[in-house]
């Protein structure tokens, strides 16, 4: 009779799925403890970068927060912004420093745990492994909402990931959807060409770029900000939820302020409620969309503050910000024909979709169970997704941490003796 829990296919000690940085360094630490290990990716080394991101992105936190395990950023310009083709390179360049055993384009299409090991099929065969690391982030699926569909046929309509430059657009002006940190730099990117944008607002908050004579993130960074577990921050695990503070790299890194924008004729608008043939509805909260990203700003600053003055920093003053512009108080409602609004762009996040991991551990919301990246199952775990364990967890920044103890976690559980009880592989997986 055939042993149905026995490994098929290829067996490795750990598979990764997923090739990006945070595989690539979940590879690295585990080569360095001498422990093999396979990596599969789907598309190929840099894909989301290469495929995912507009023409013009860059970077918004500084060069020098490149910290890779094993591969800081060495180039000339640690307080500039890599531009894409160069964070395309970083990553191709790190994939080569580490010569891991990649297979690209192989996608994972299951995976389930069987008796003591985990099978992992992918578009190319079957393969199984002792421990499985989930290192494909958590921006799976563009998330466009269910009222996209109530506009005109003729609409051009894309995922923020799907934009890269305003001349793959038709000629008209341009609805963007979402003002988190894409949807306002993608603004800009139409704006500096000459486009005219309308801009959805929500709620995301802003952060200066510069104060006080440094980039806001090297004060943060002093601060210990990026250190930061999360069972330490005031929201905990709510961190996860919230959008990122949009600021930009570009022509060597500035504020982003939608004030300034609707001075130079862009069109600002609160959150998009709903379409009515061509008519577009939005909620009358624009005010306070920036009112309230303002203040995140502010209370930056004056975090800021407190630290230099409690440590003596000498740093020059900087004037308060004050407003350029006001929203009067206008209809709600805006015909998108006499608008001459010819595409959208829907800049409103991103879902996670785990739906191929056939293992009970995640919550209600398809979030996995997880401490530190360490899952109730034993042998699986995650790495890569945003506040993981601290603000840089899923960035260039911070995974190298991350990666570093899943490899202690992945070499003490090695030494499991295979079909122990699951609460002592916890316990052992754990690090209790």
């Amino acid at each position: 009779m055939t042993d149905l829990s026995a490994p098929r296919g290829q067996h490795h000690d750990v598979i990764i799925v997923g090739g990006g940085q945070s595989g690539l360094s979940m590879a690295y630490c585990l080569k360095r403890r001498g422990i093999s290990c396979l990596v599969l990716e789907q598309h190929r080394i840099a894909h989301a970068w290469r495929e995912e991101r507009w023409d013009t992105f860059c970077l918004v936190t500084p060069n020098w927060q490149c910290t890779l395990p094993g591969f800081p950023y060495a180039g000339g310009d640690p307080k500039g912004f890599m531009q894409k083709d160069a964070i395309i390179r970083y990553v191709e360049d790190y994939a080569r420093f580490v010569d891991a055993e990649v297979l690209e384009g192989v996608a994972v299409t299951s995976l389930r745990r069987l008796g003591g090991h985990f099978e992992v099929v992918g578009t190319t065969g079957e393969f199984s492994a002792q421990q499985v690391v989930v290192a494909t982030g958590a921006y799976h699926e563009g998330e466009i909402p269910p009222l996209s569909a109530g506009f005109p046929a003729t609409m051009v309509q894309i995922h923020s990931s799907s934009y890269r430059n305003s001349g793959q657009l038709p000629e008209g002006a341009v609805l963007v959807v979402g003002s988190g940190q894409s949807g306002c730099q993608i603004a800009e990117d139409l704006h500096l060409a000459g486009r005219k944008v309308h801009l959805a607002t929500g709620s995301a908050p802003r952060t200066p770029r510069r104060y006080r004579g440094r980039d806001v993130v090297e004060w943060l960074d002093q601060m210990g900000y990026y250190d930061m577990p999360i069972d330490e921050h005031p929201l905990r695990e709510r961190v996860r939820a919230k959008a990122n503070h949009y600021v930009t790299g570009r022509d060597g890194g500035r504020d982003i302020d939608l004030r300034r924008f609707a001075l130079e004729g862009m069109e600002l608008y609160g959150r998009l409620l709903g379409v009515n043939g061509s008519v577009l509805r939005f909620r009358d909260d624009l005010r306070q969309n920036l009112d309230q990203a303002d203040a995140v700003a502010q209370s930056i600053k004056a975090t800021i503050d407190r630290f230099i003055d409690s440590s003596g920093i000498e740093a020059p003053e900087e004037a308060p910000y004050l407003a350029p512009w006001q929203p009067s108080s206008v209809s709600g409602e805006v015909d998108m024909e006499r608008a001459g609004i010819t595409s959208v762009i829907w800049s409103m996040g991103f879902r996670t979709d785990f739906s191929w991991v056939d293992i009970p551990v995640f919550d209600g919301r398809g979030y996995p169970a997880h401490q530190r990246g360490v899952t109730p199952t034993p042998g699986l775990y995650f790495l890569g997704l945003p506040w993981l364990y601290t603000w840089g967890s899923g960035r260039f920044s911070g995974v190298a941490a991350d990666a570093e103890y899943l490899a202690a976690q992945i070499d003490a559980a090695r030494g499991a003796v295979a079909g122990a009880p699951a609460q002592s592989m916890n316990e052992l997986a754990l690090g209790s």
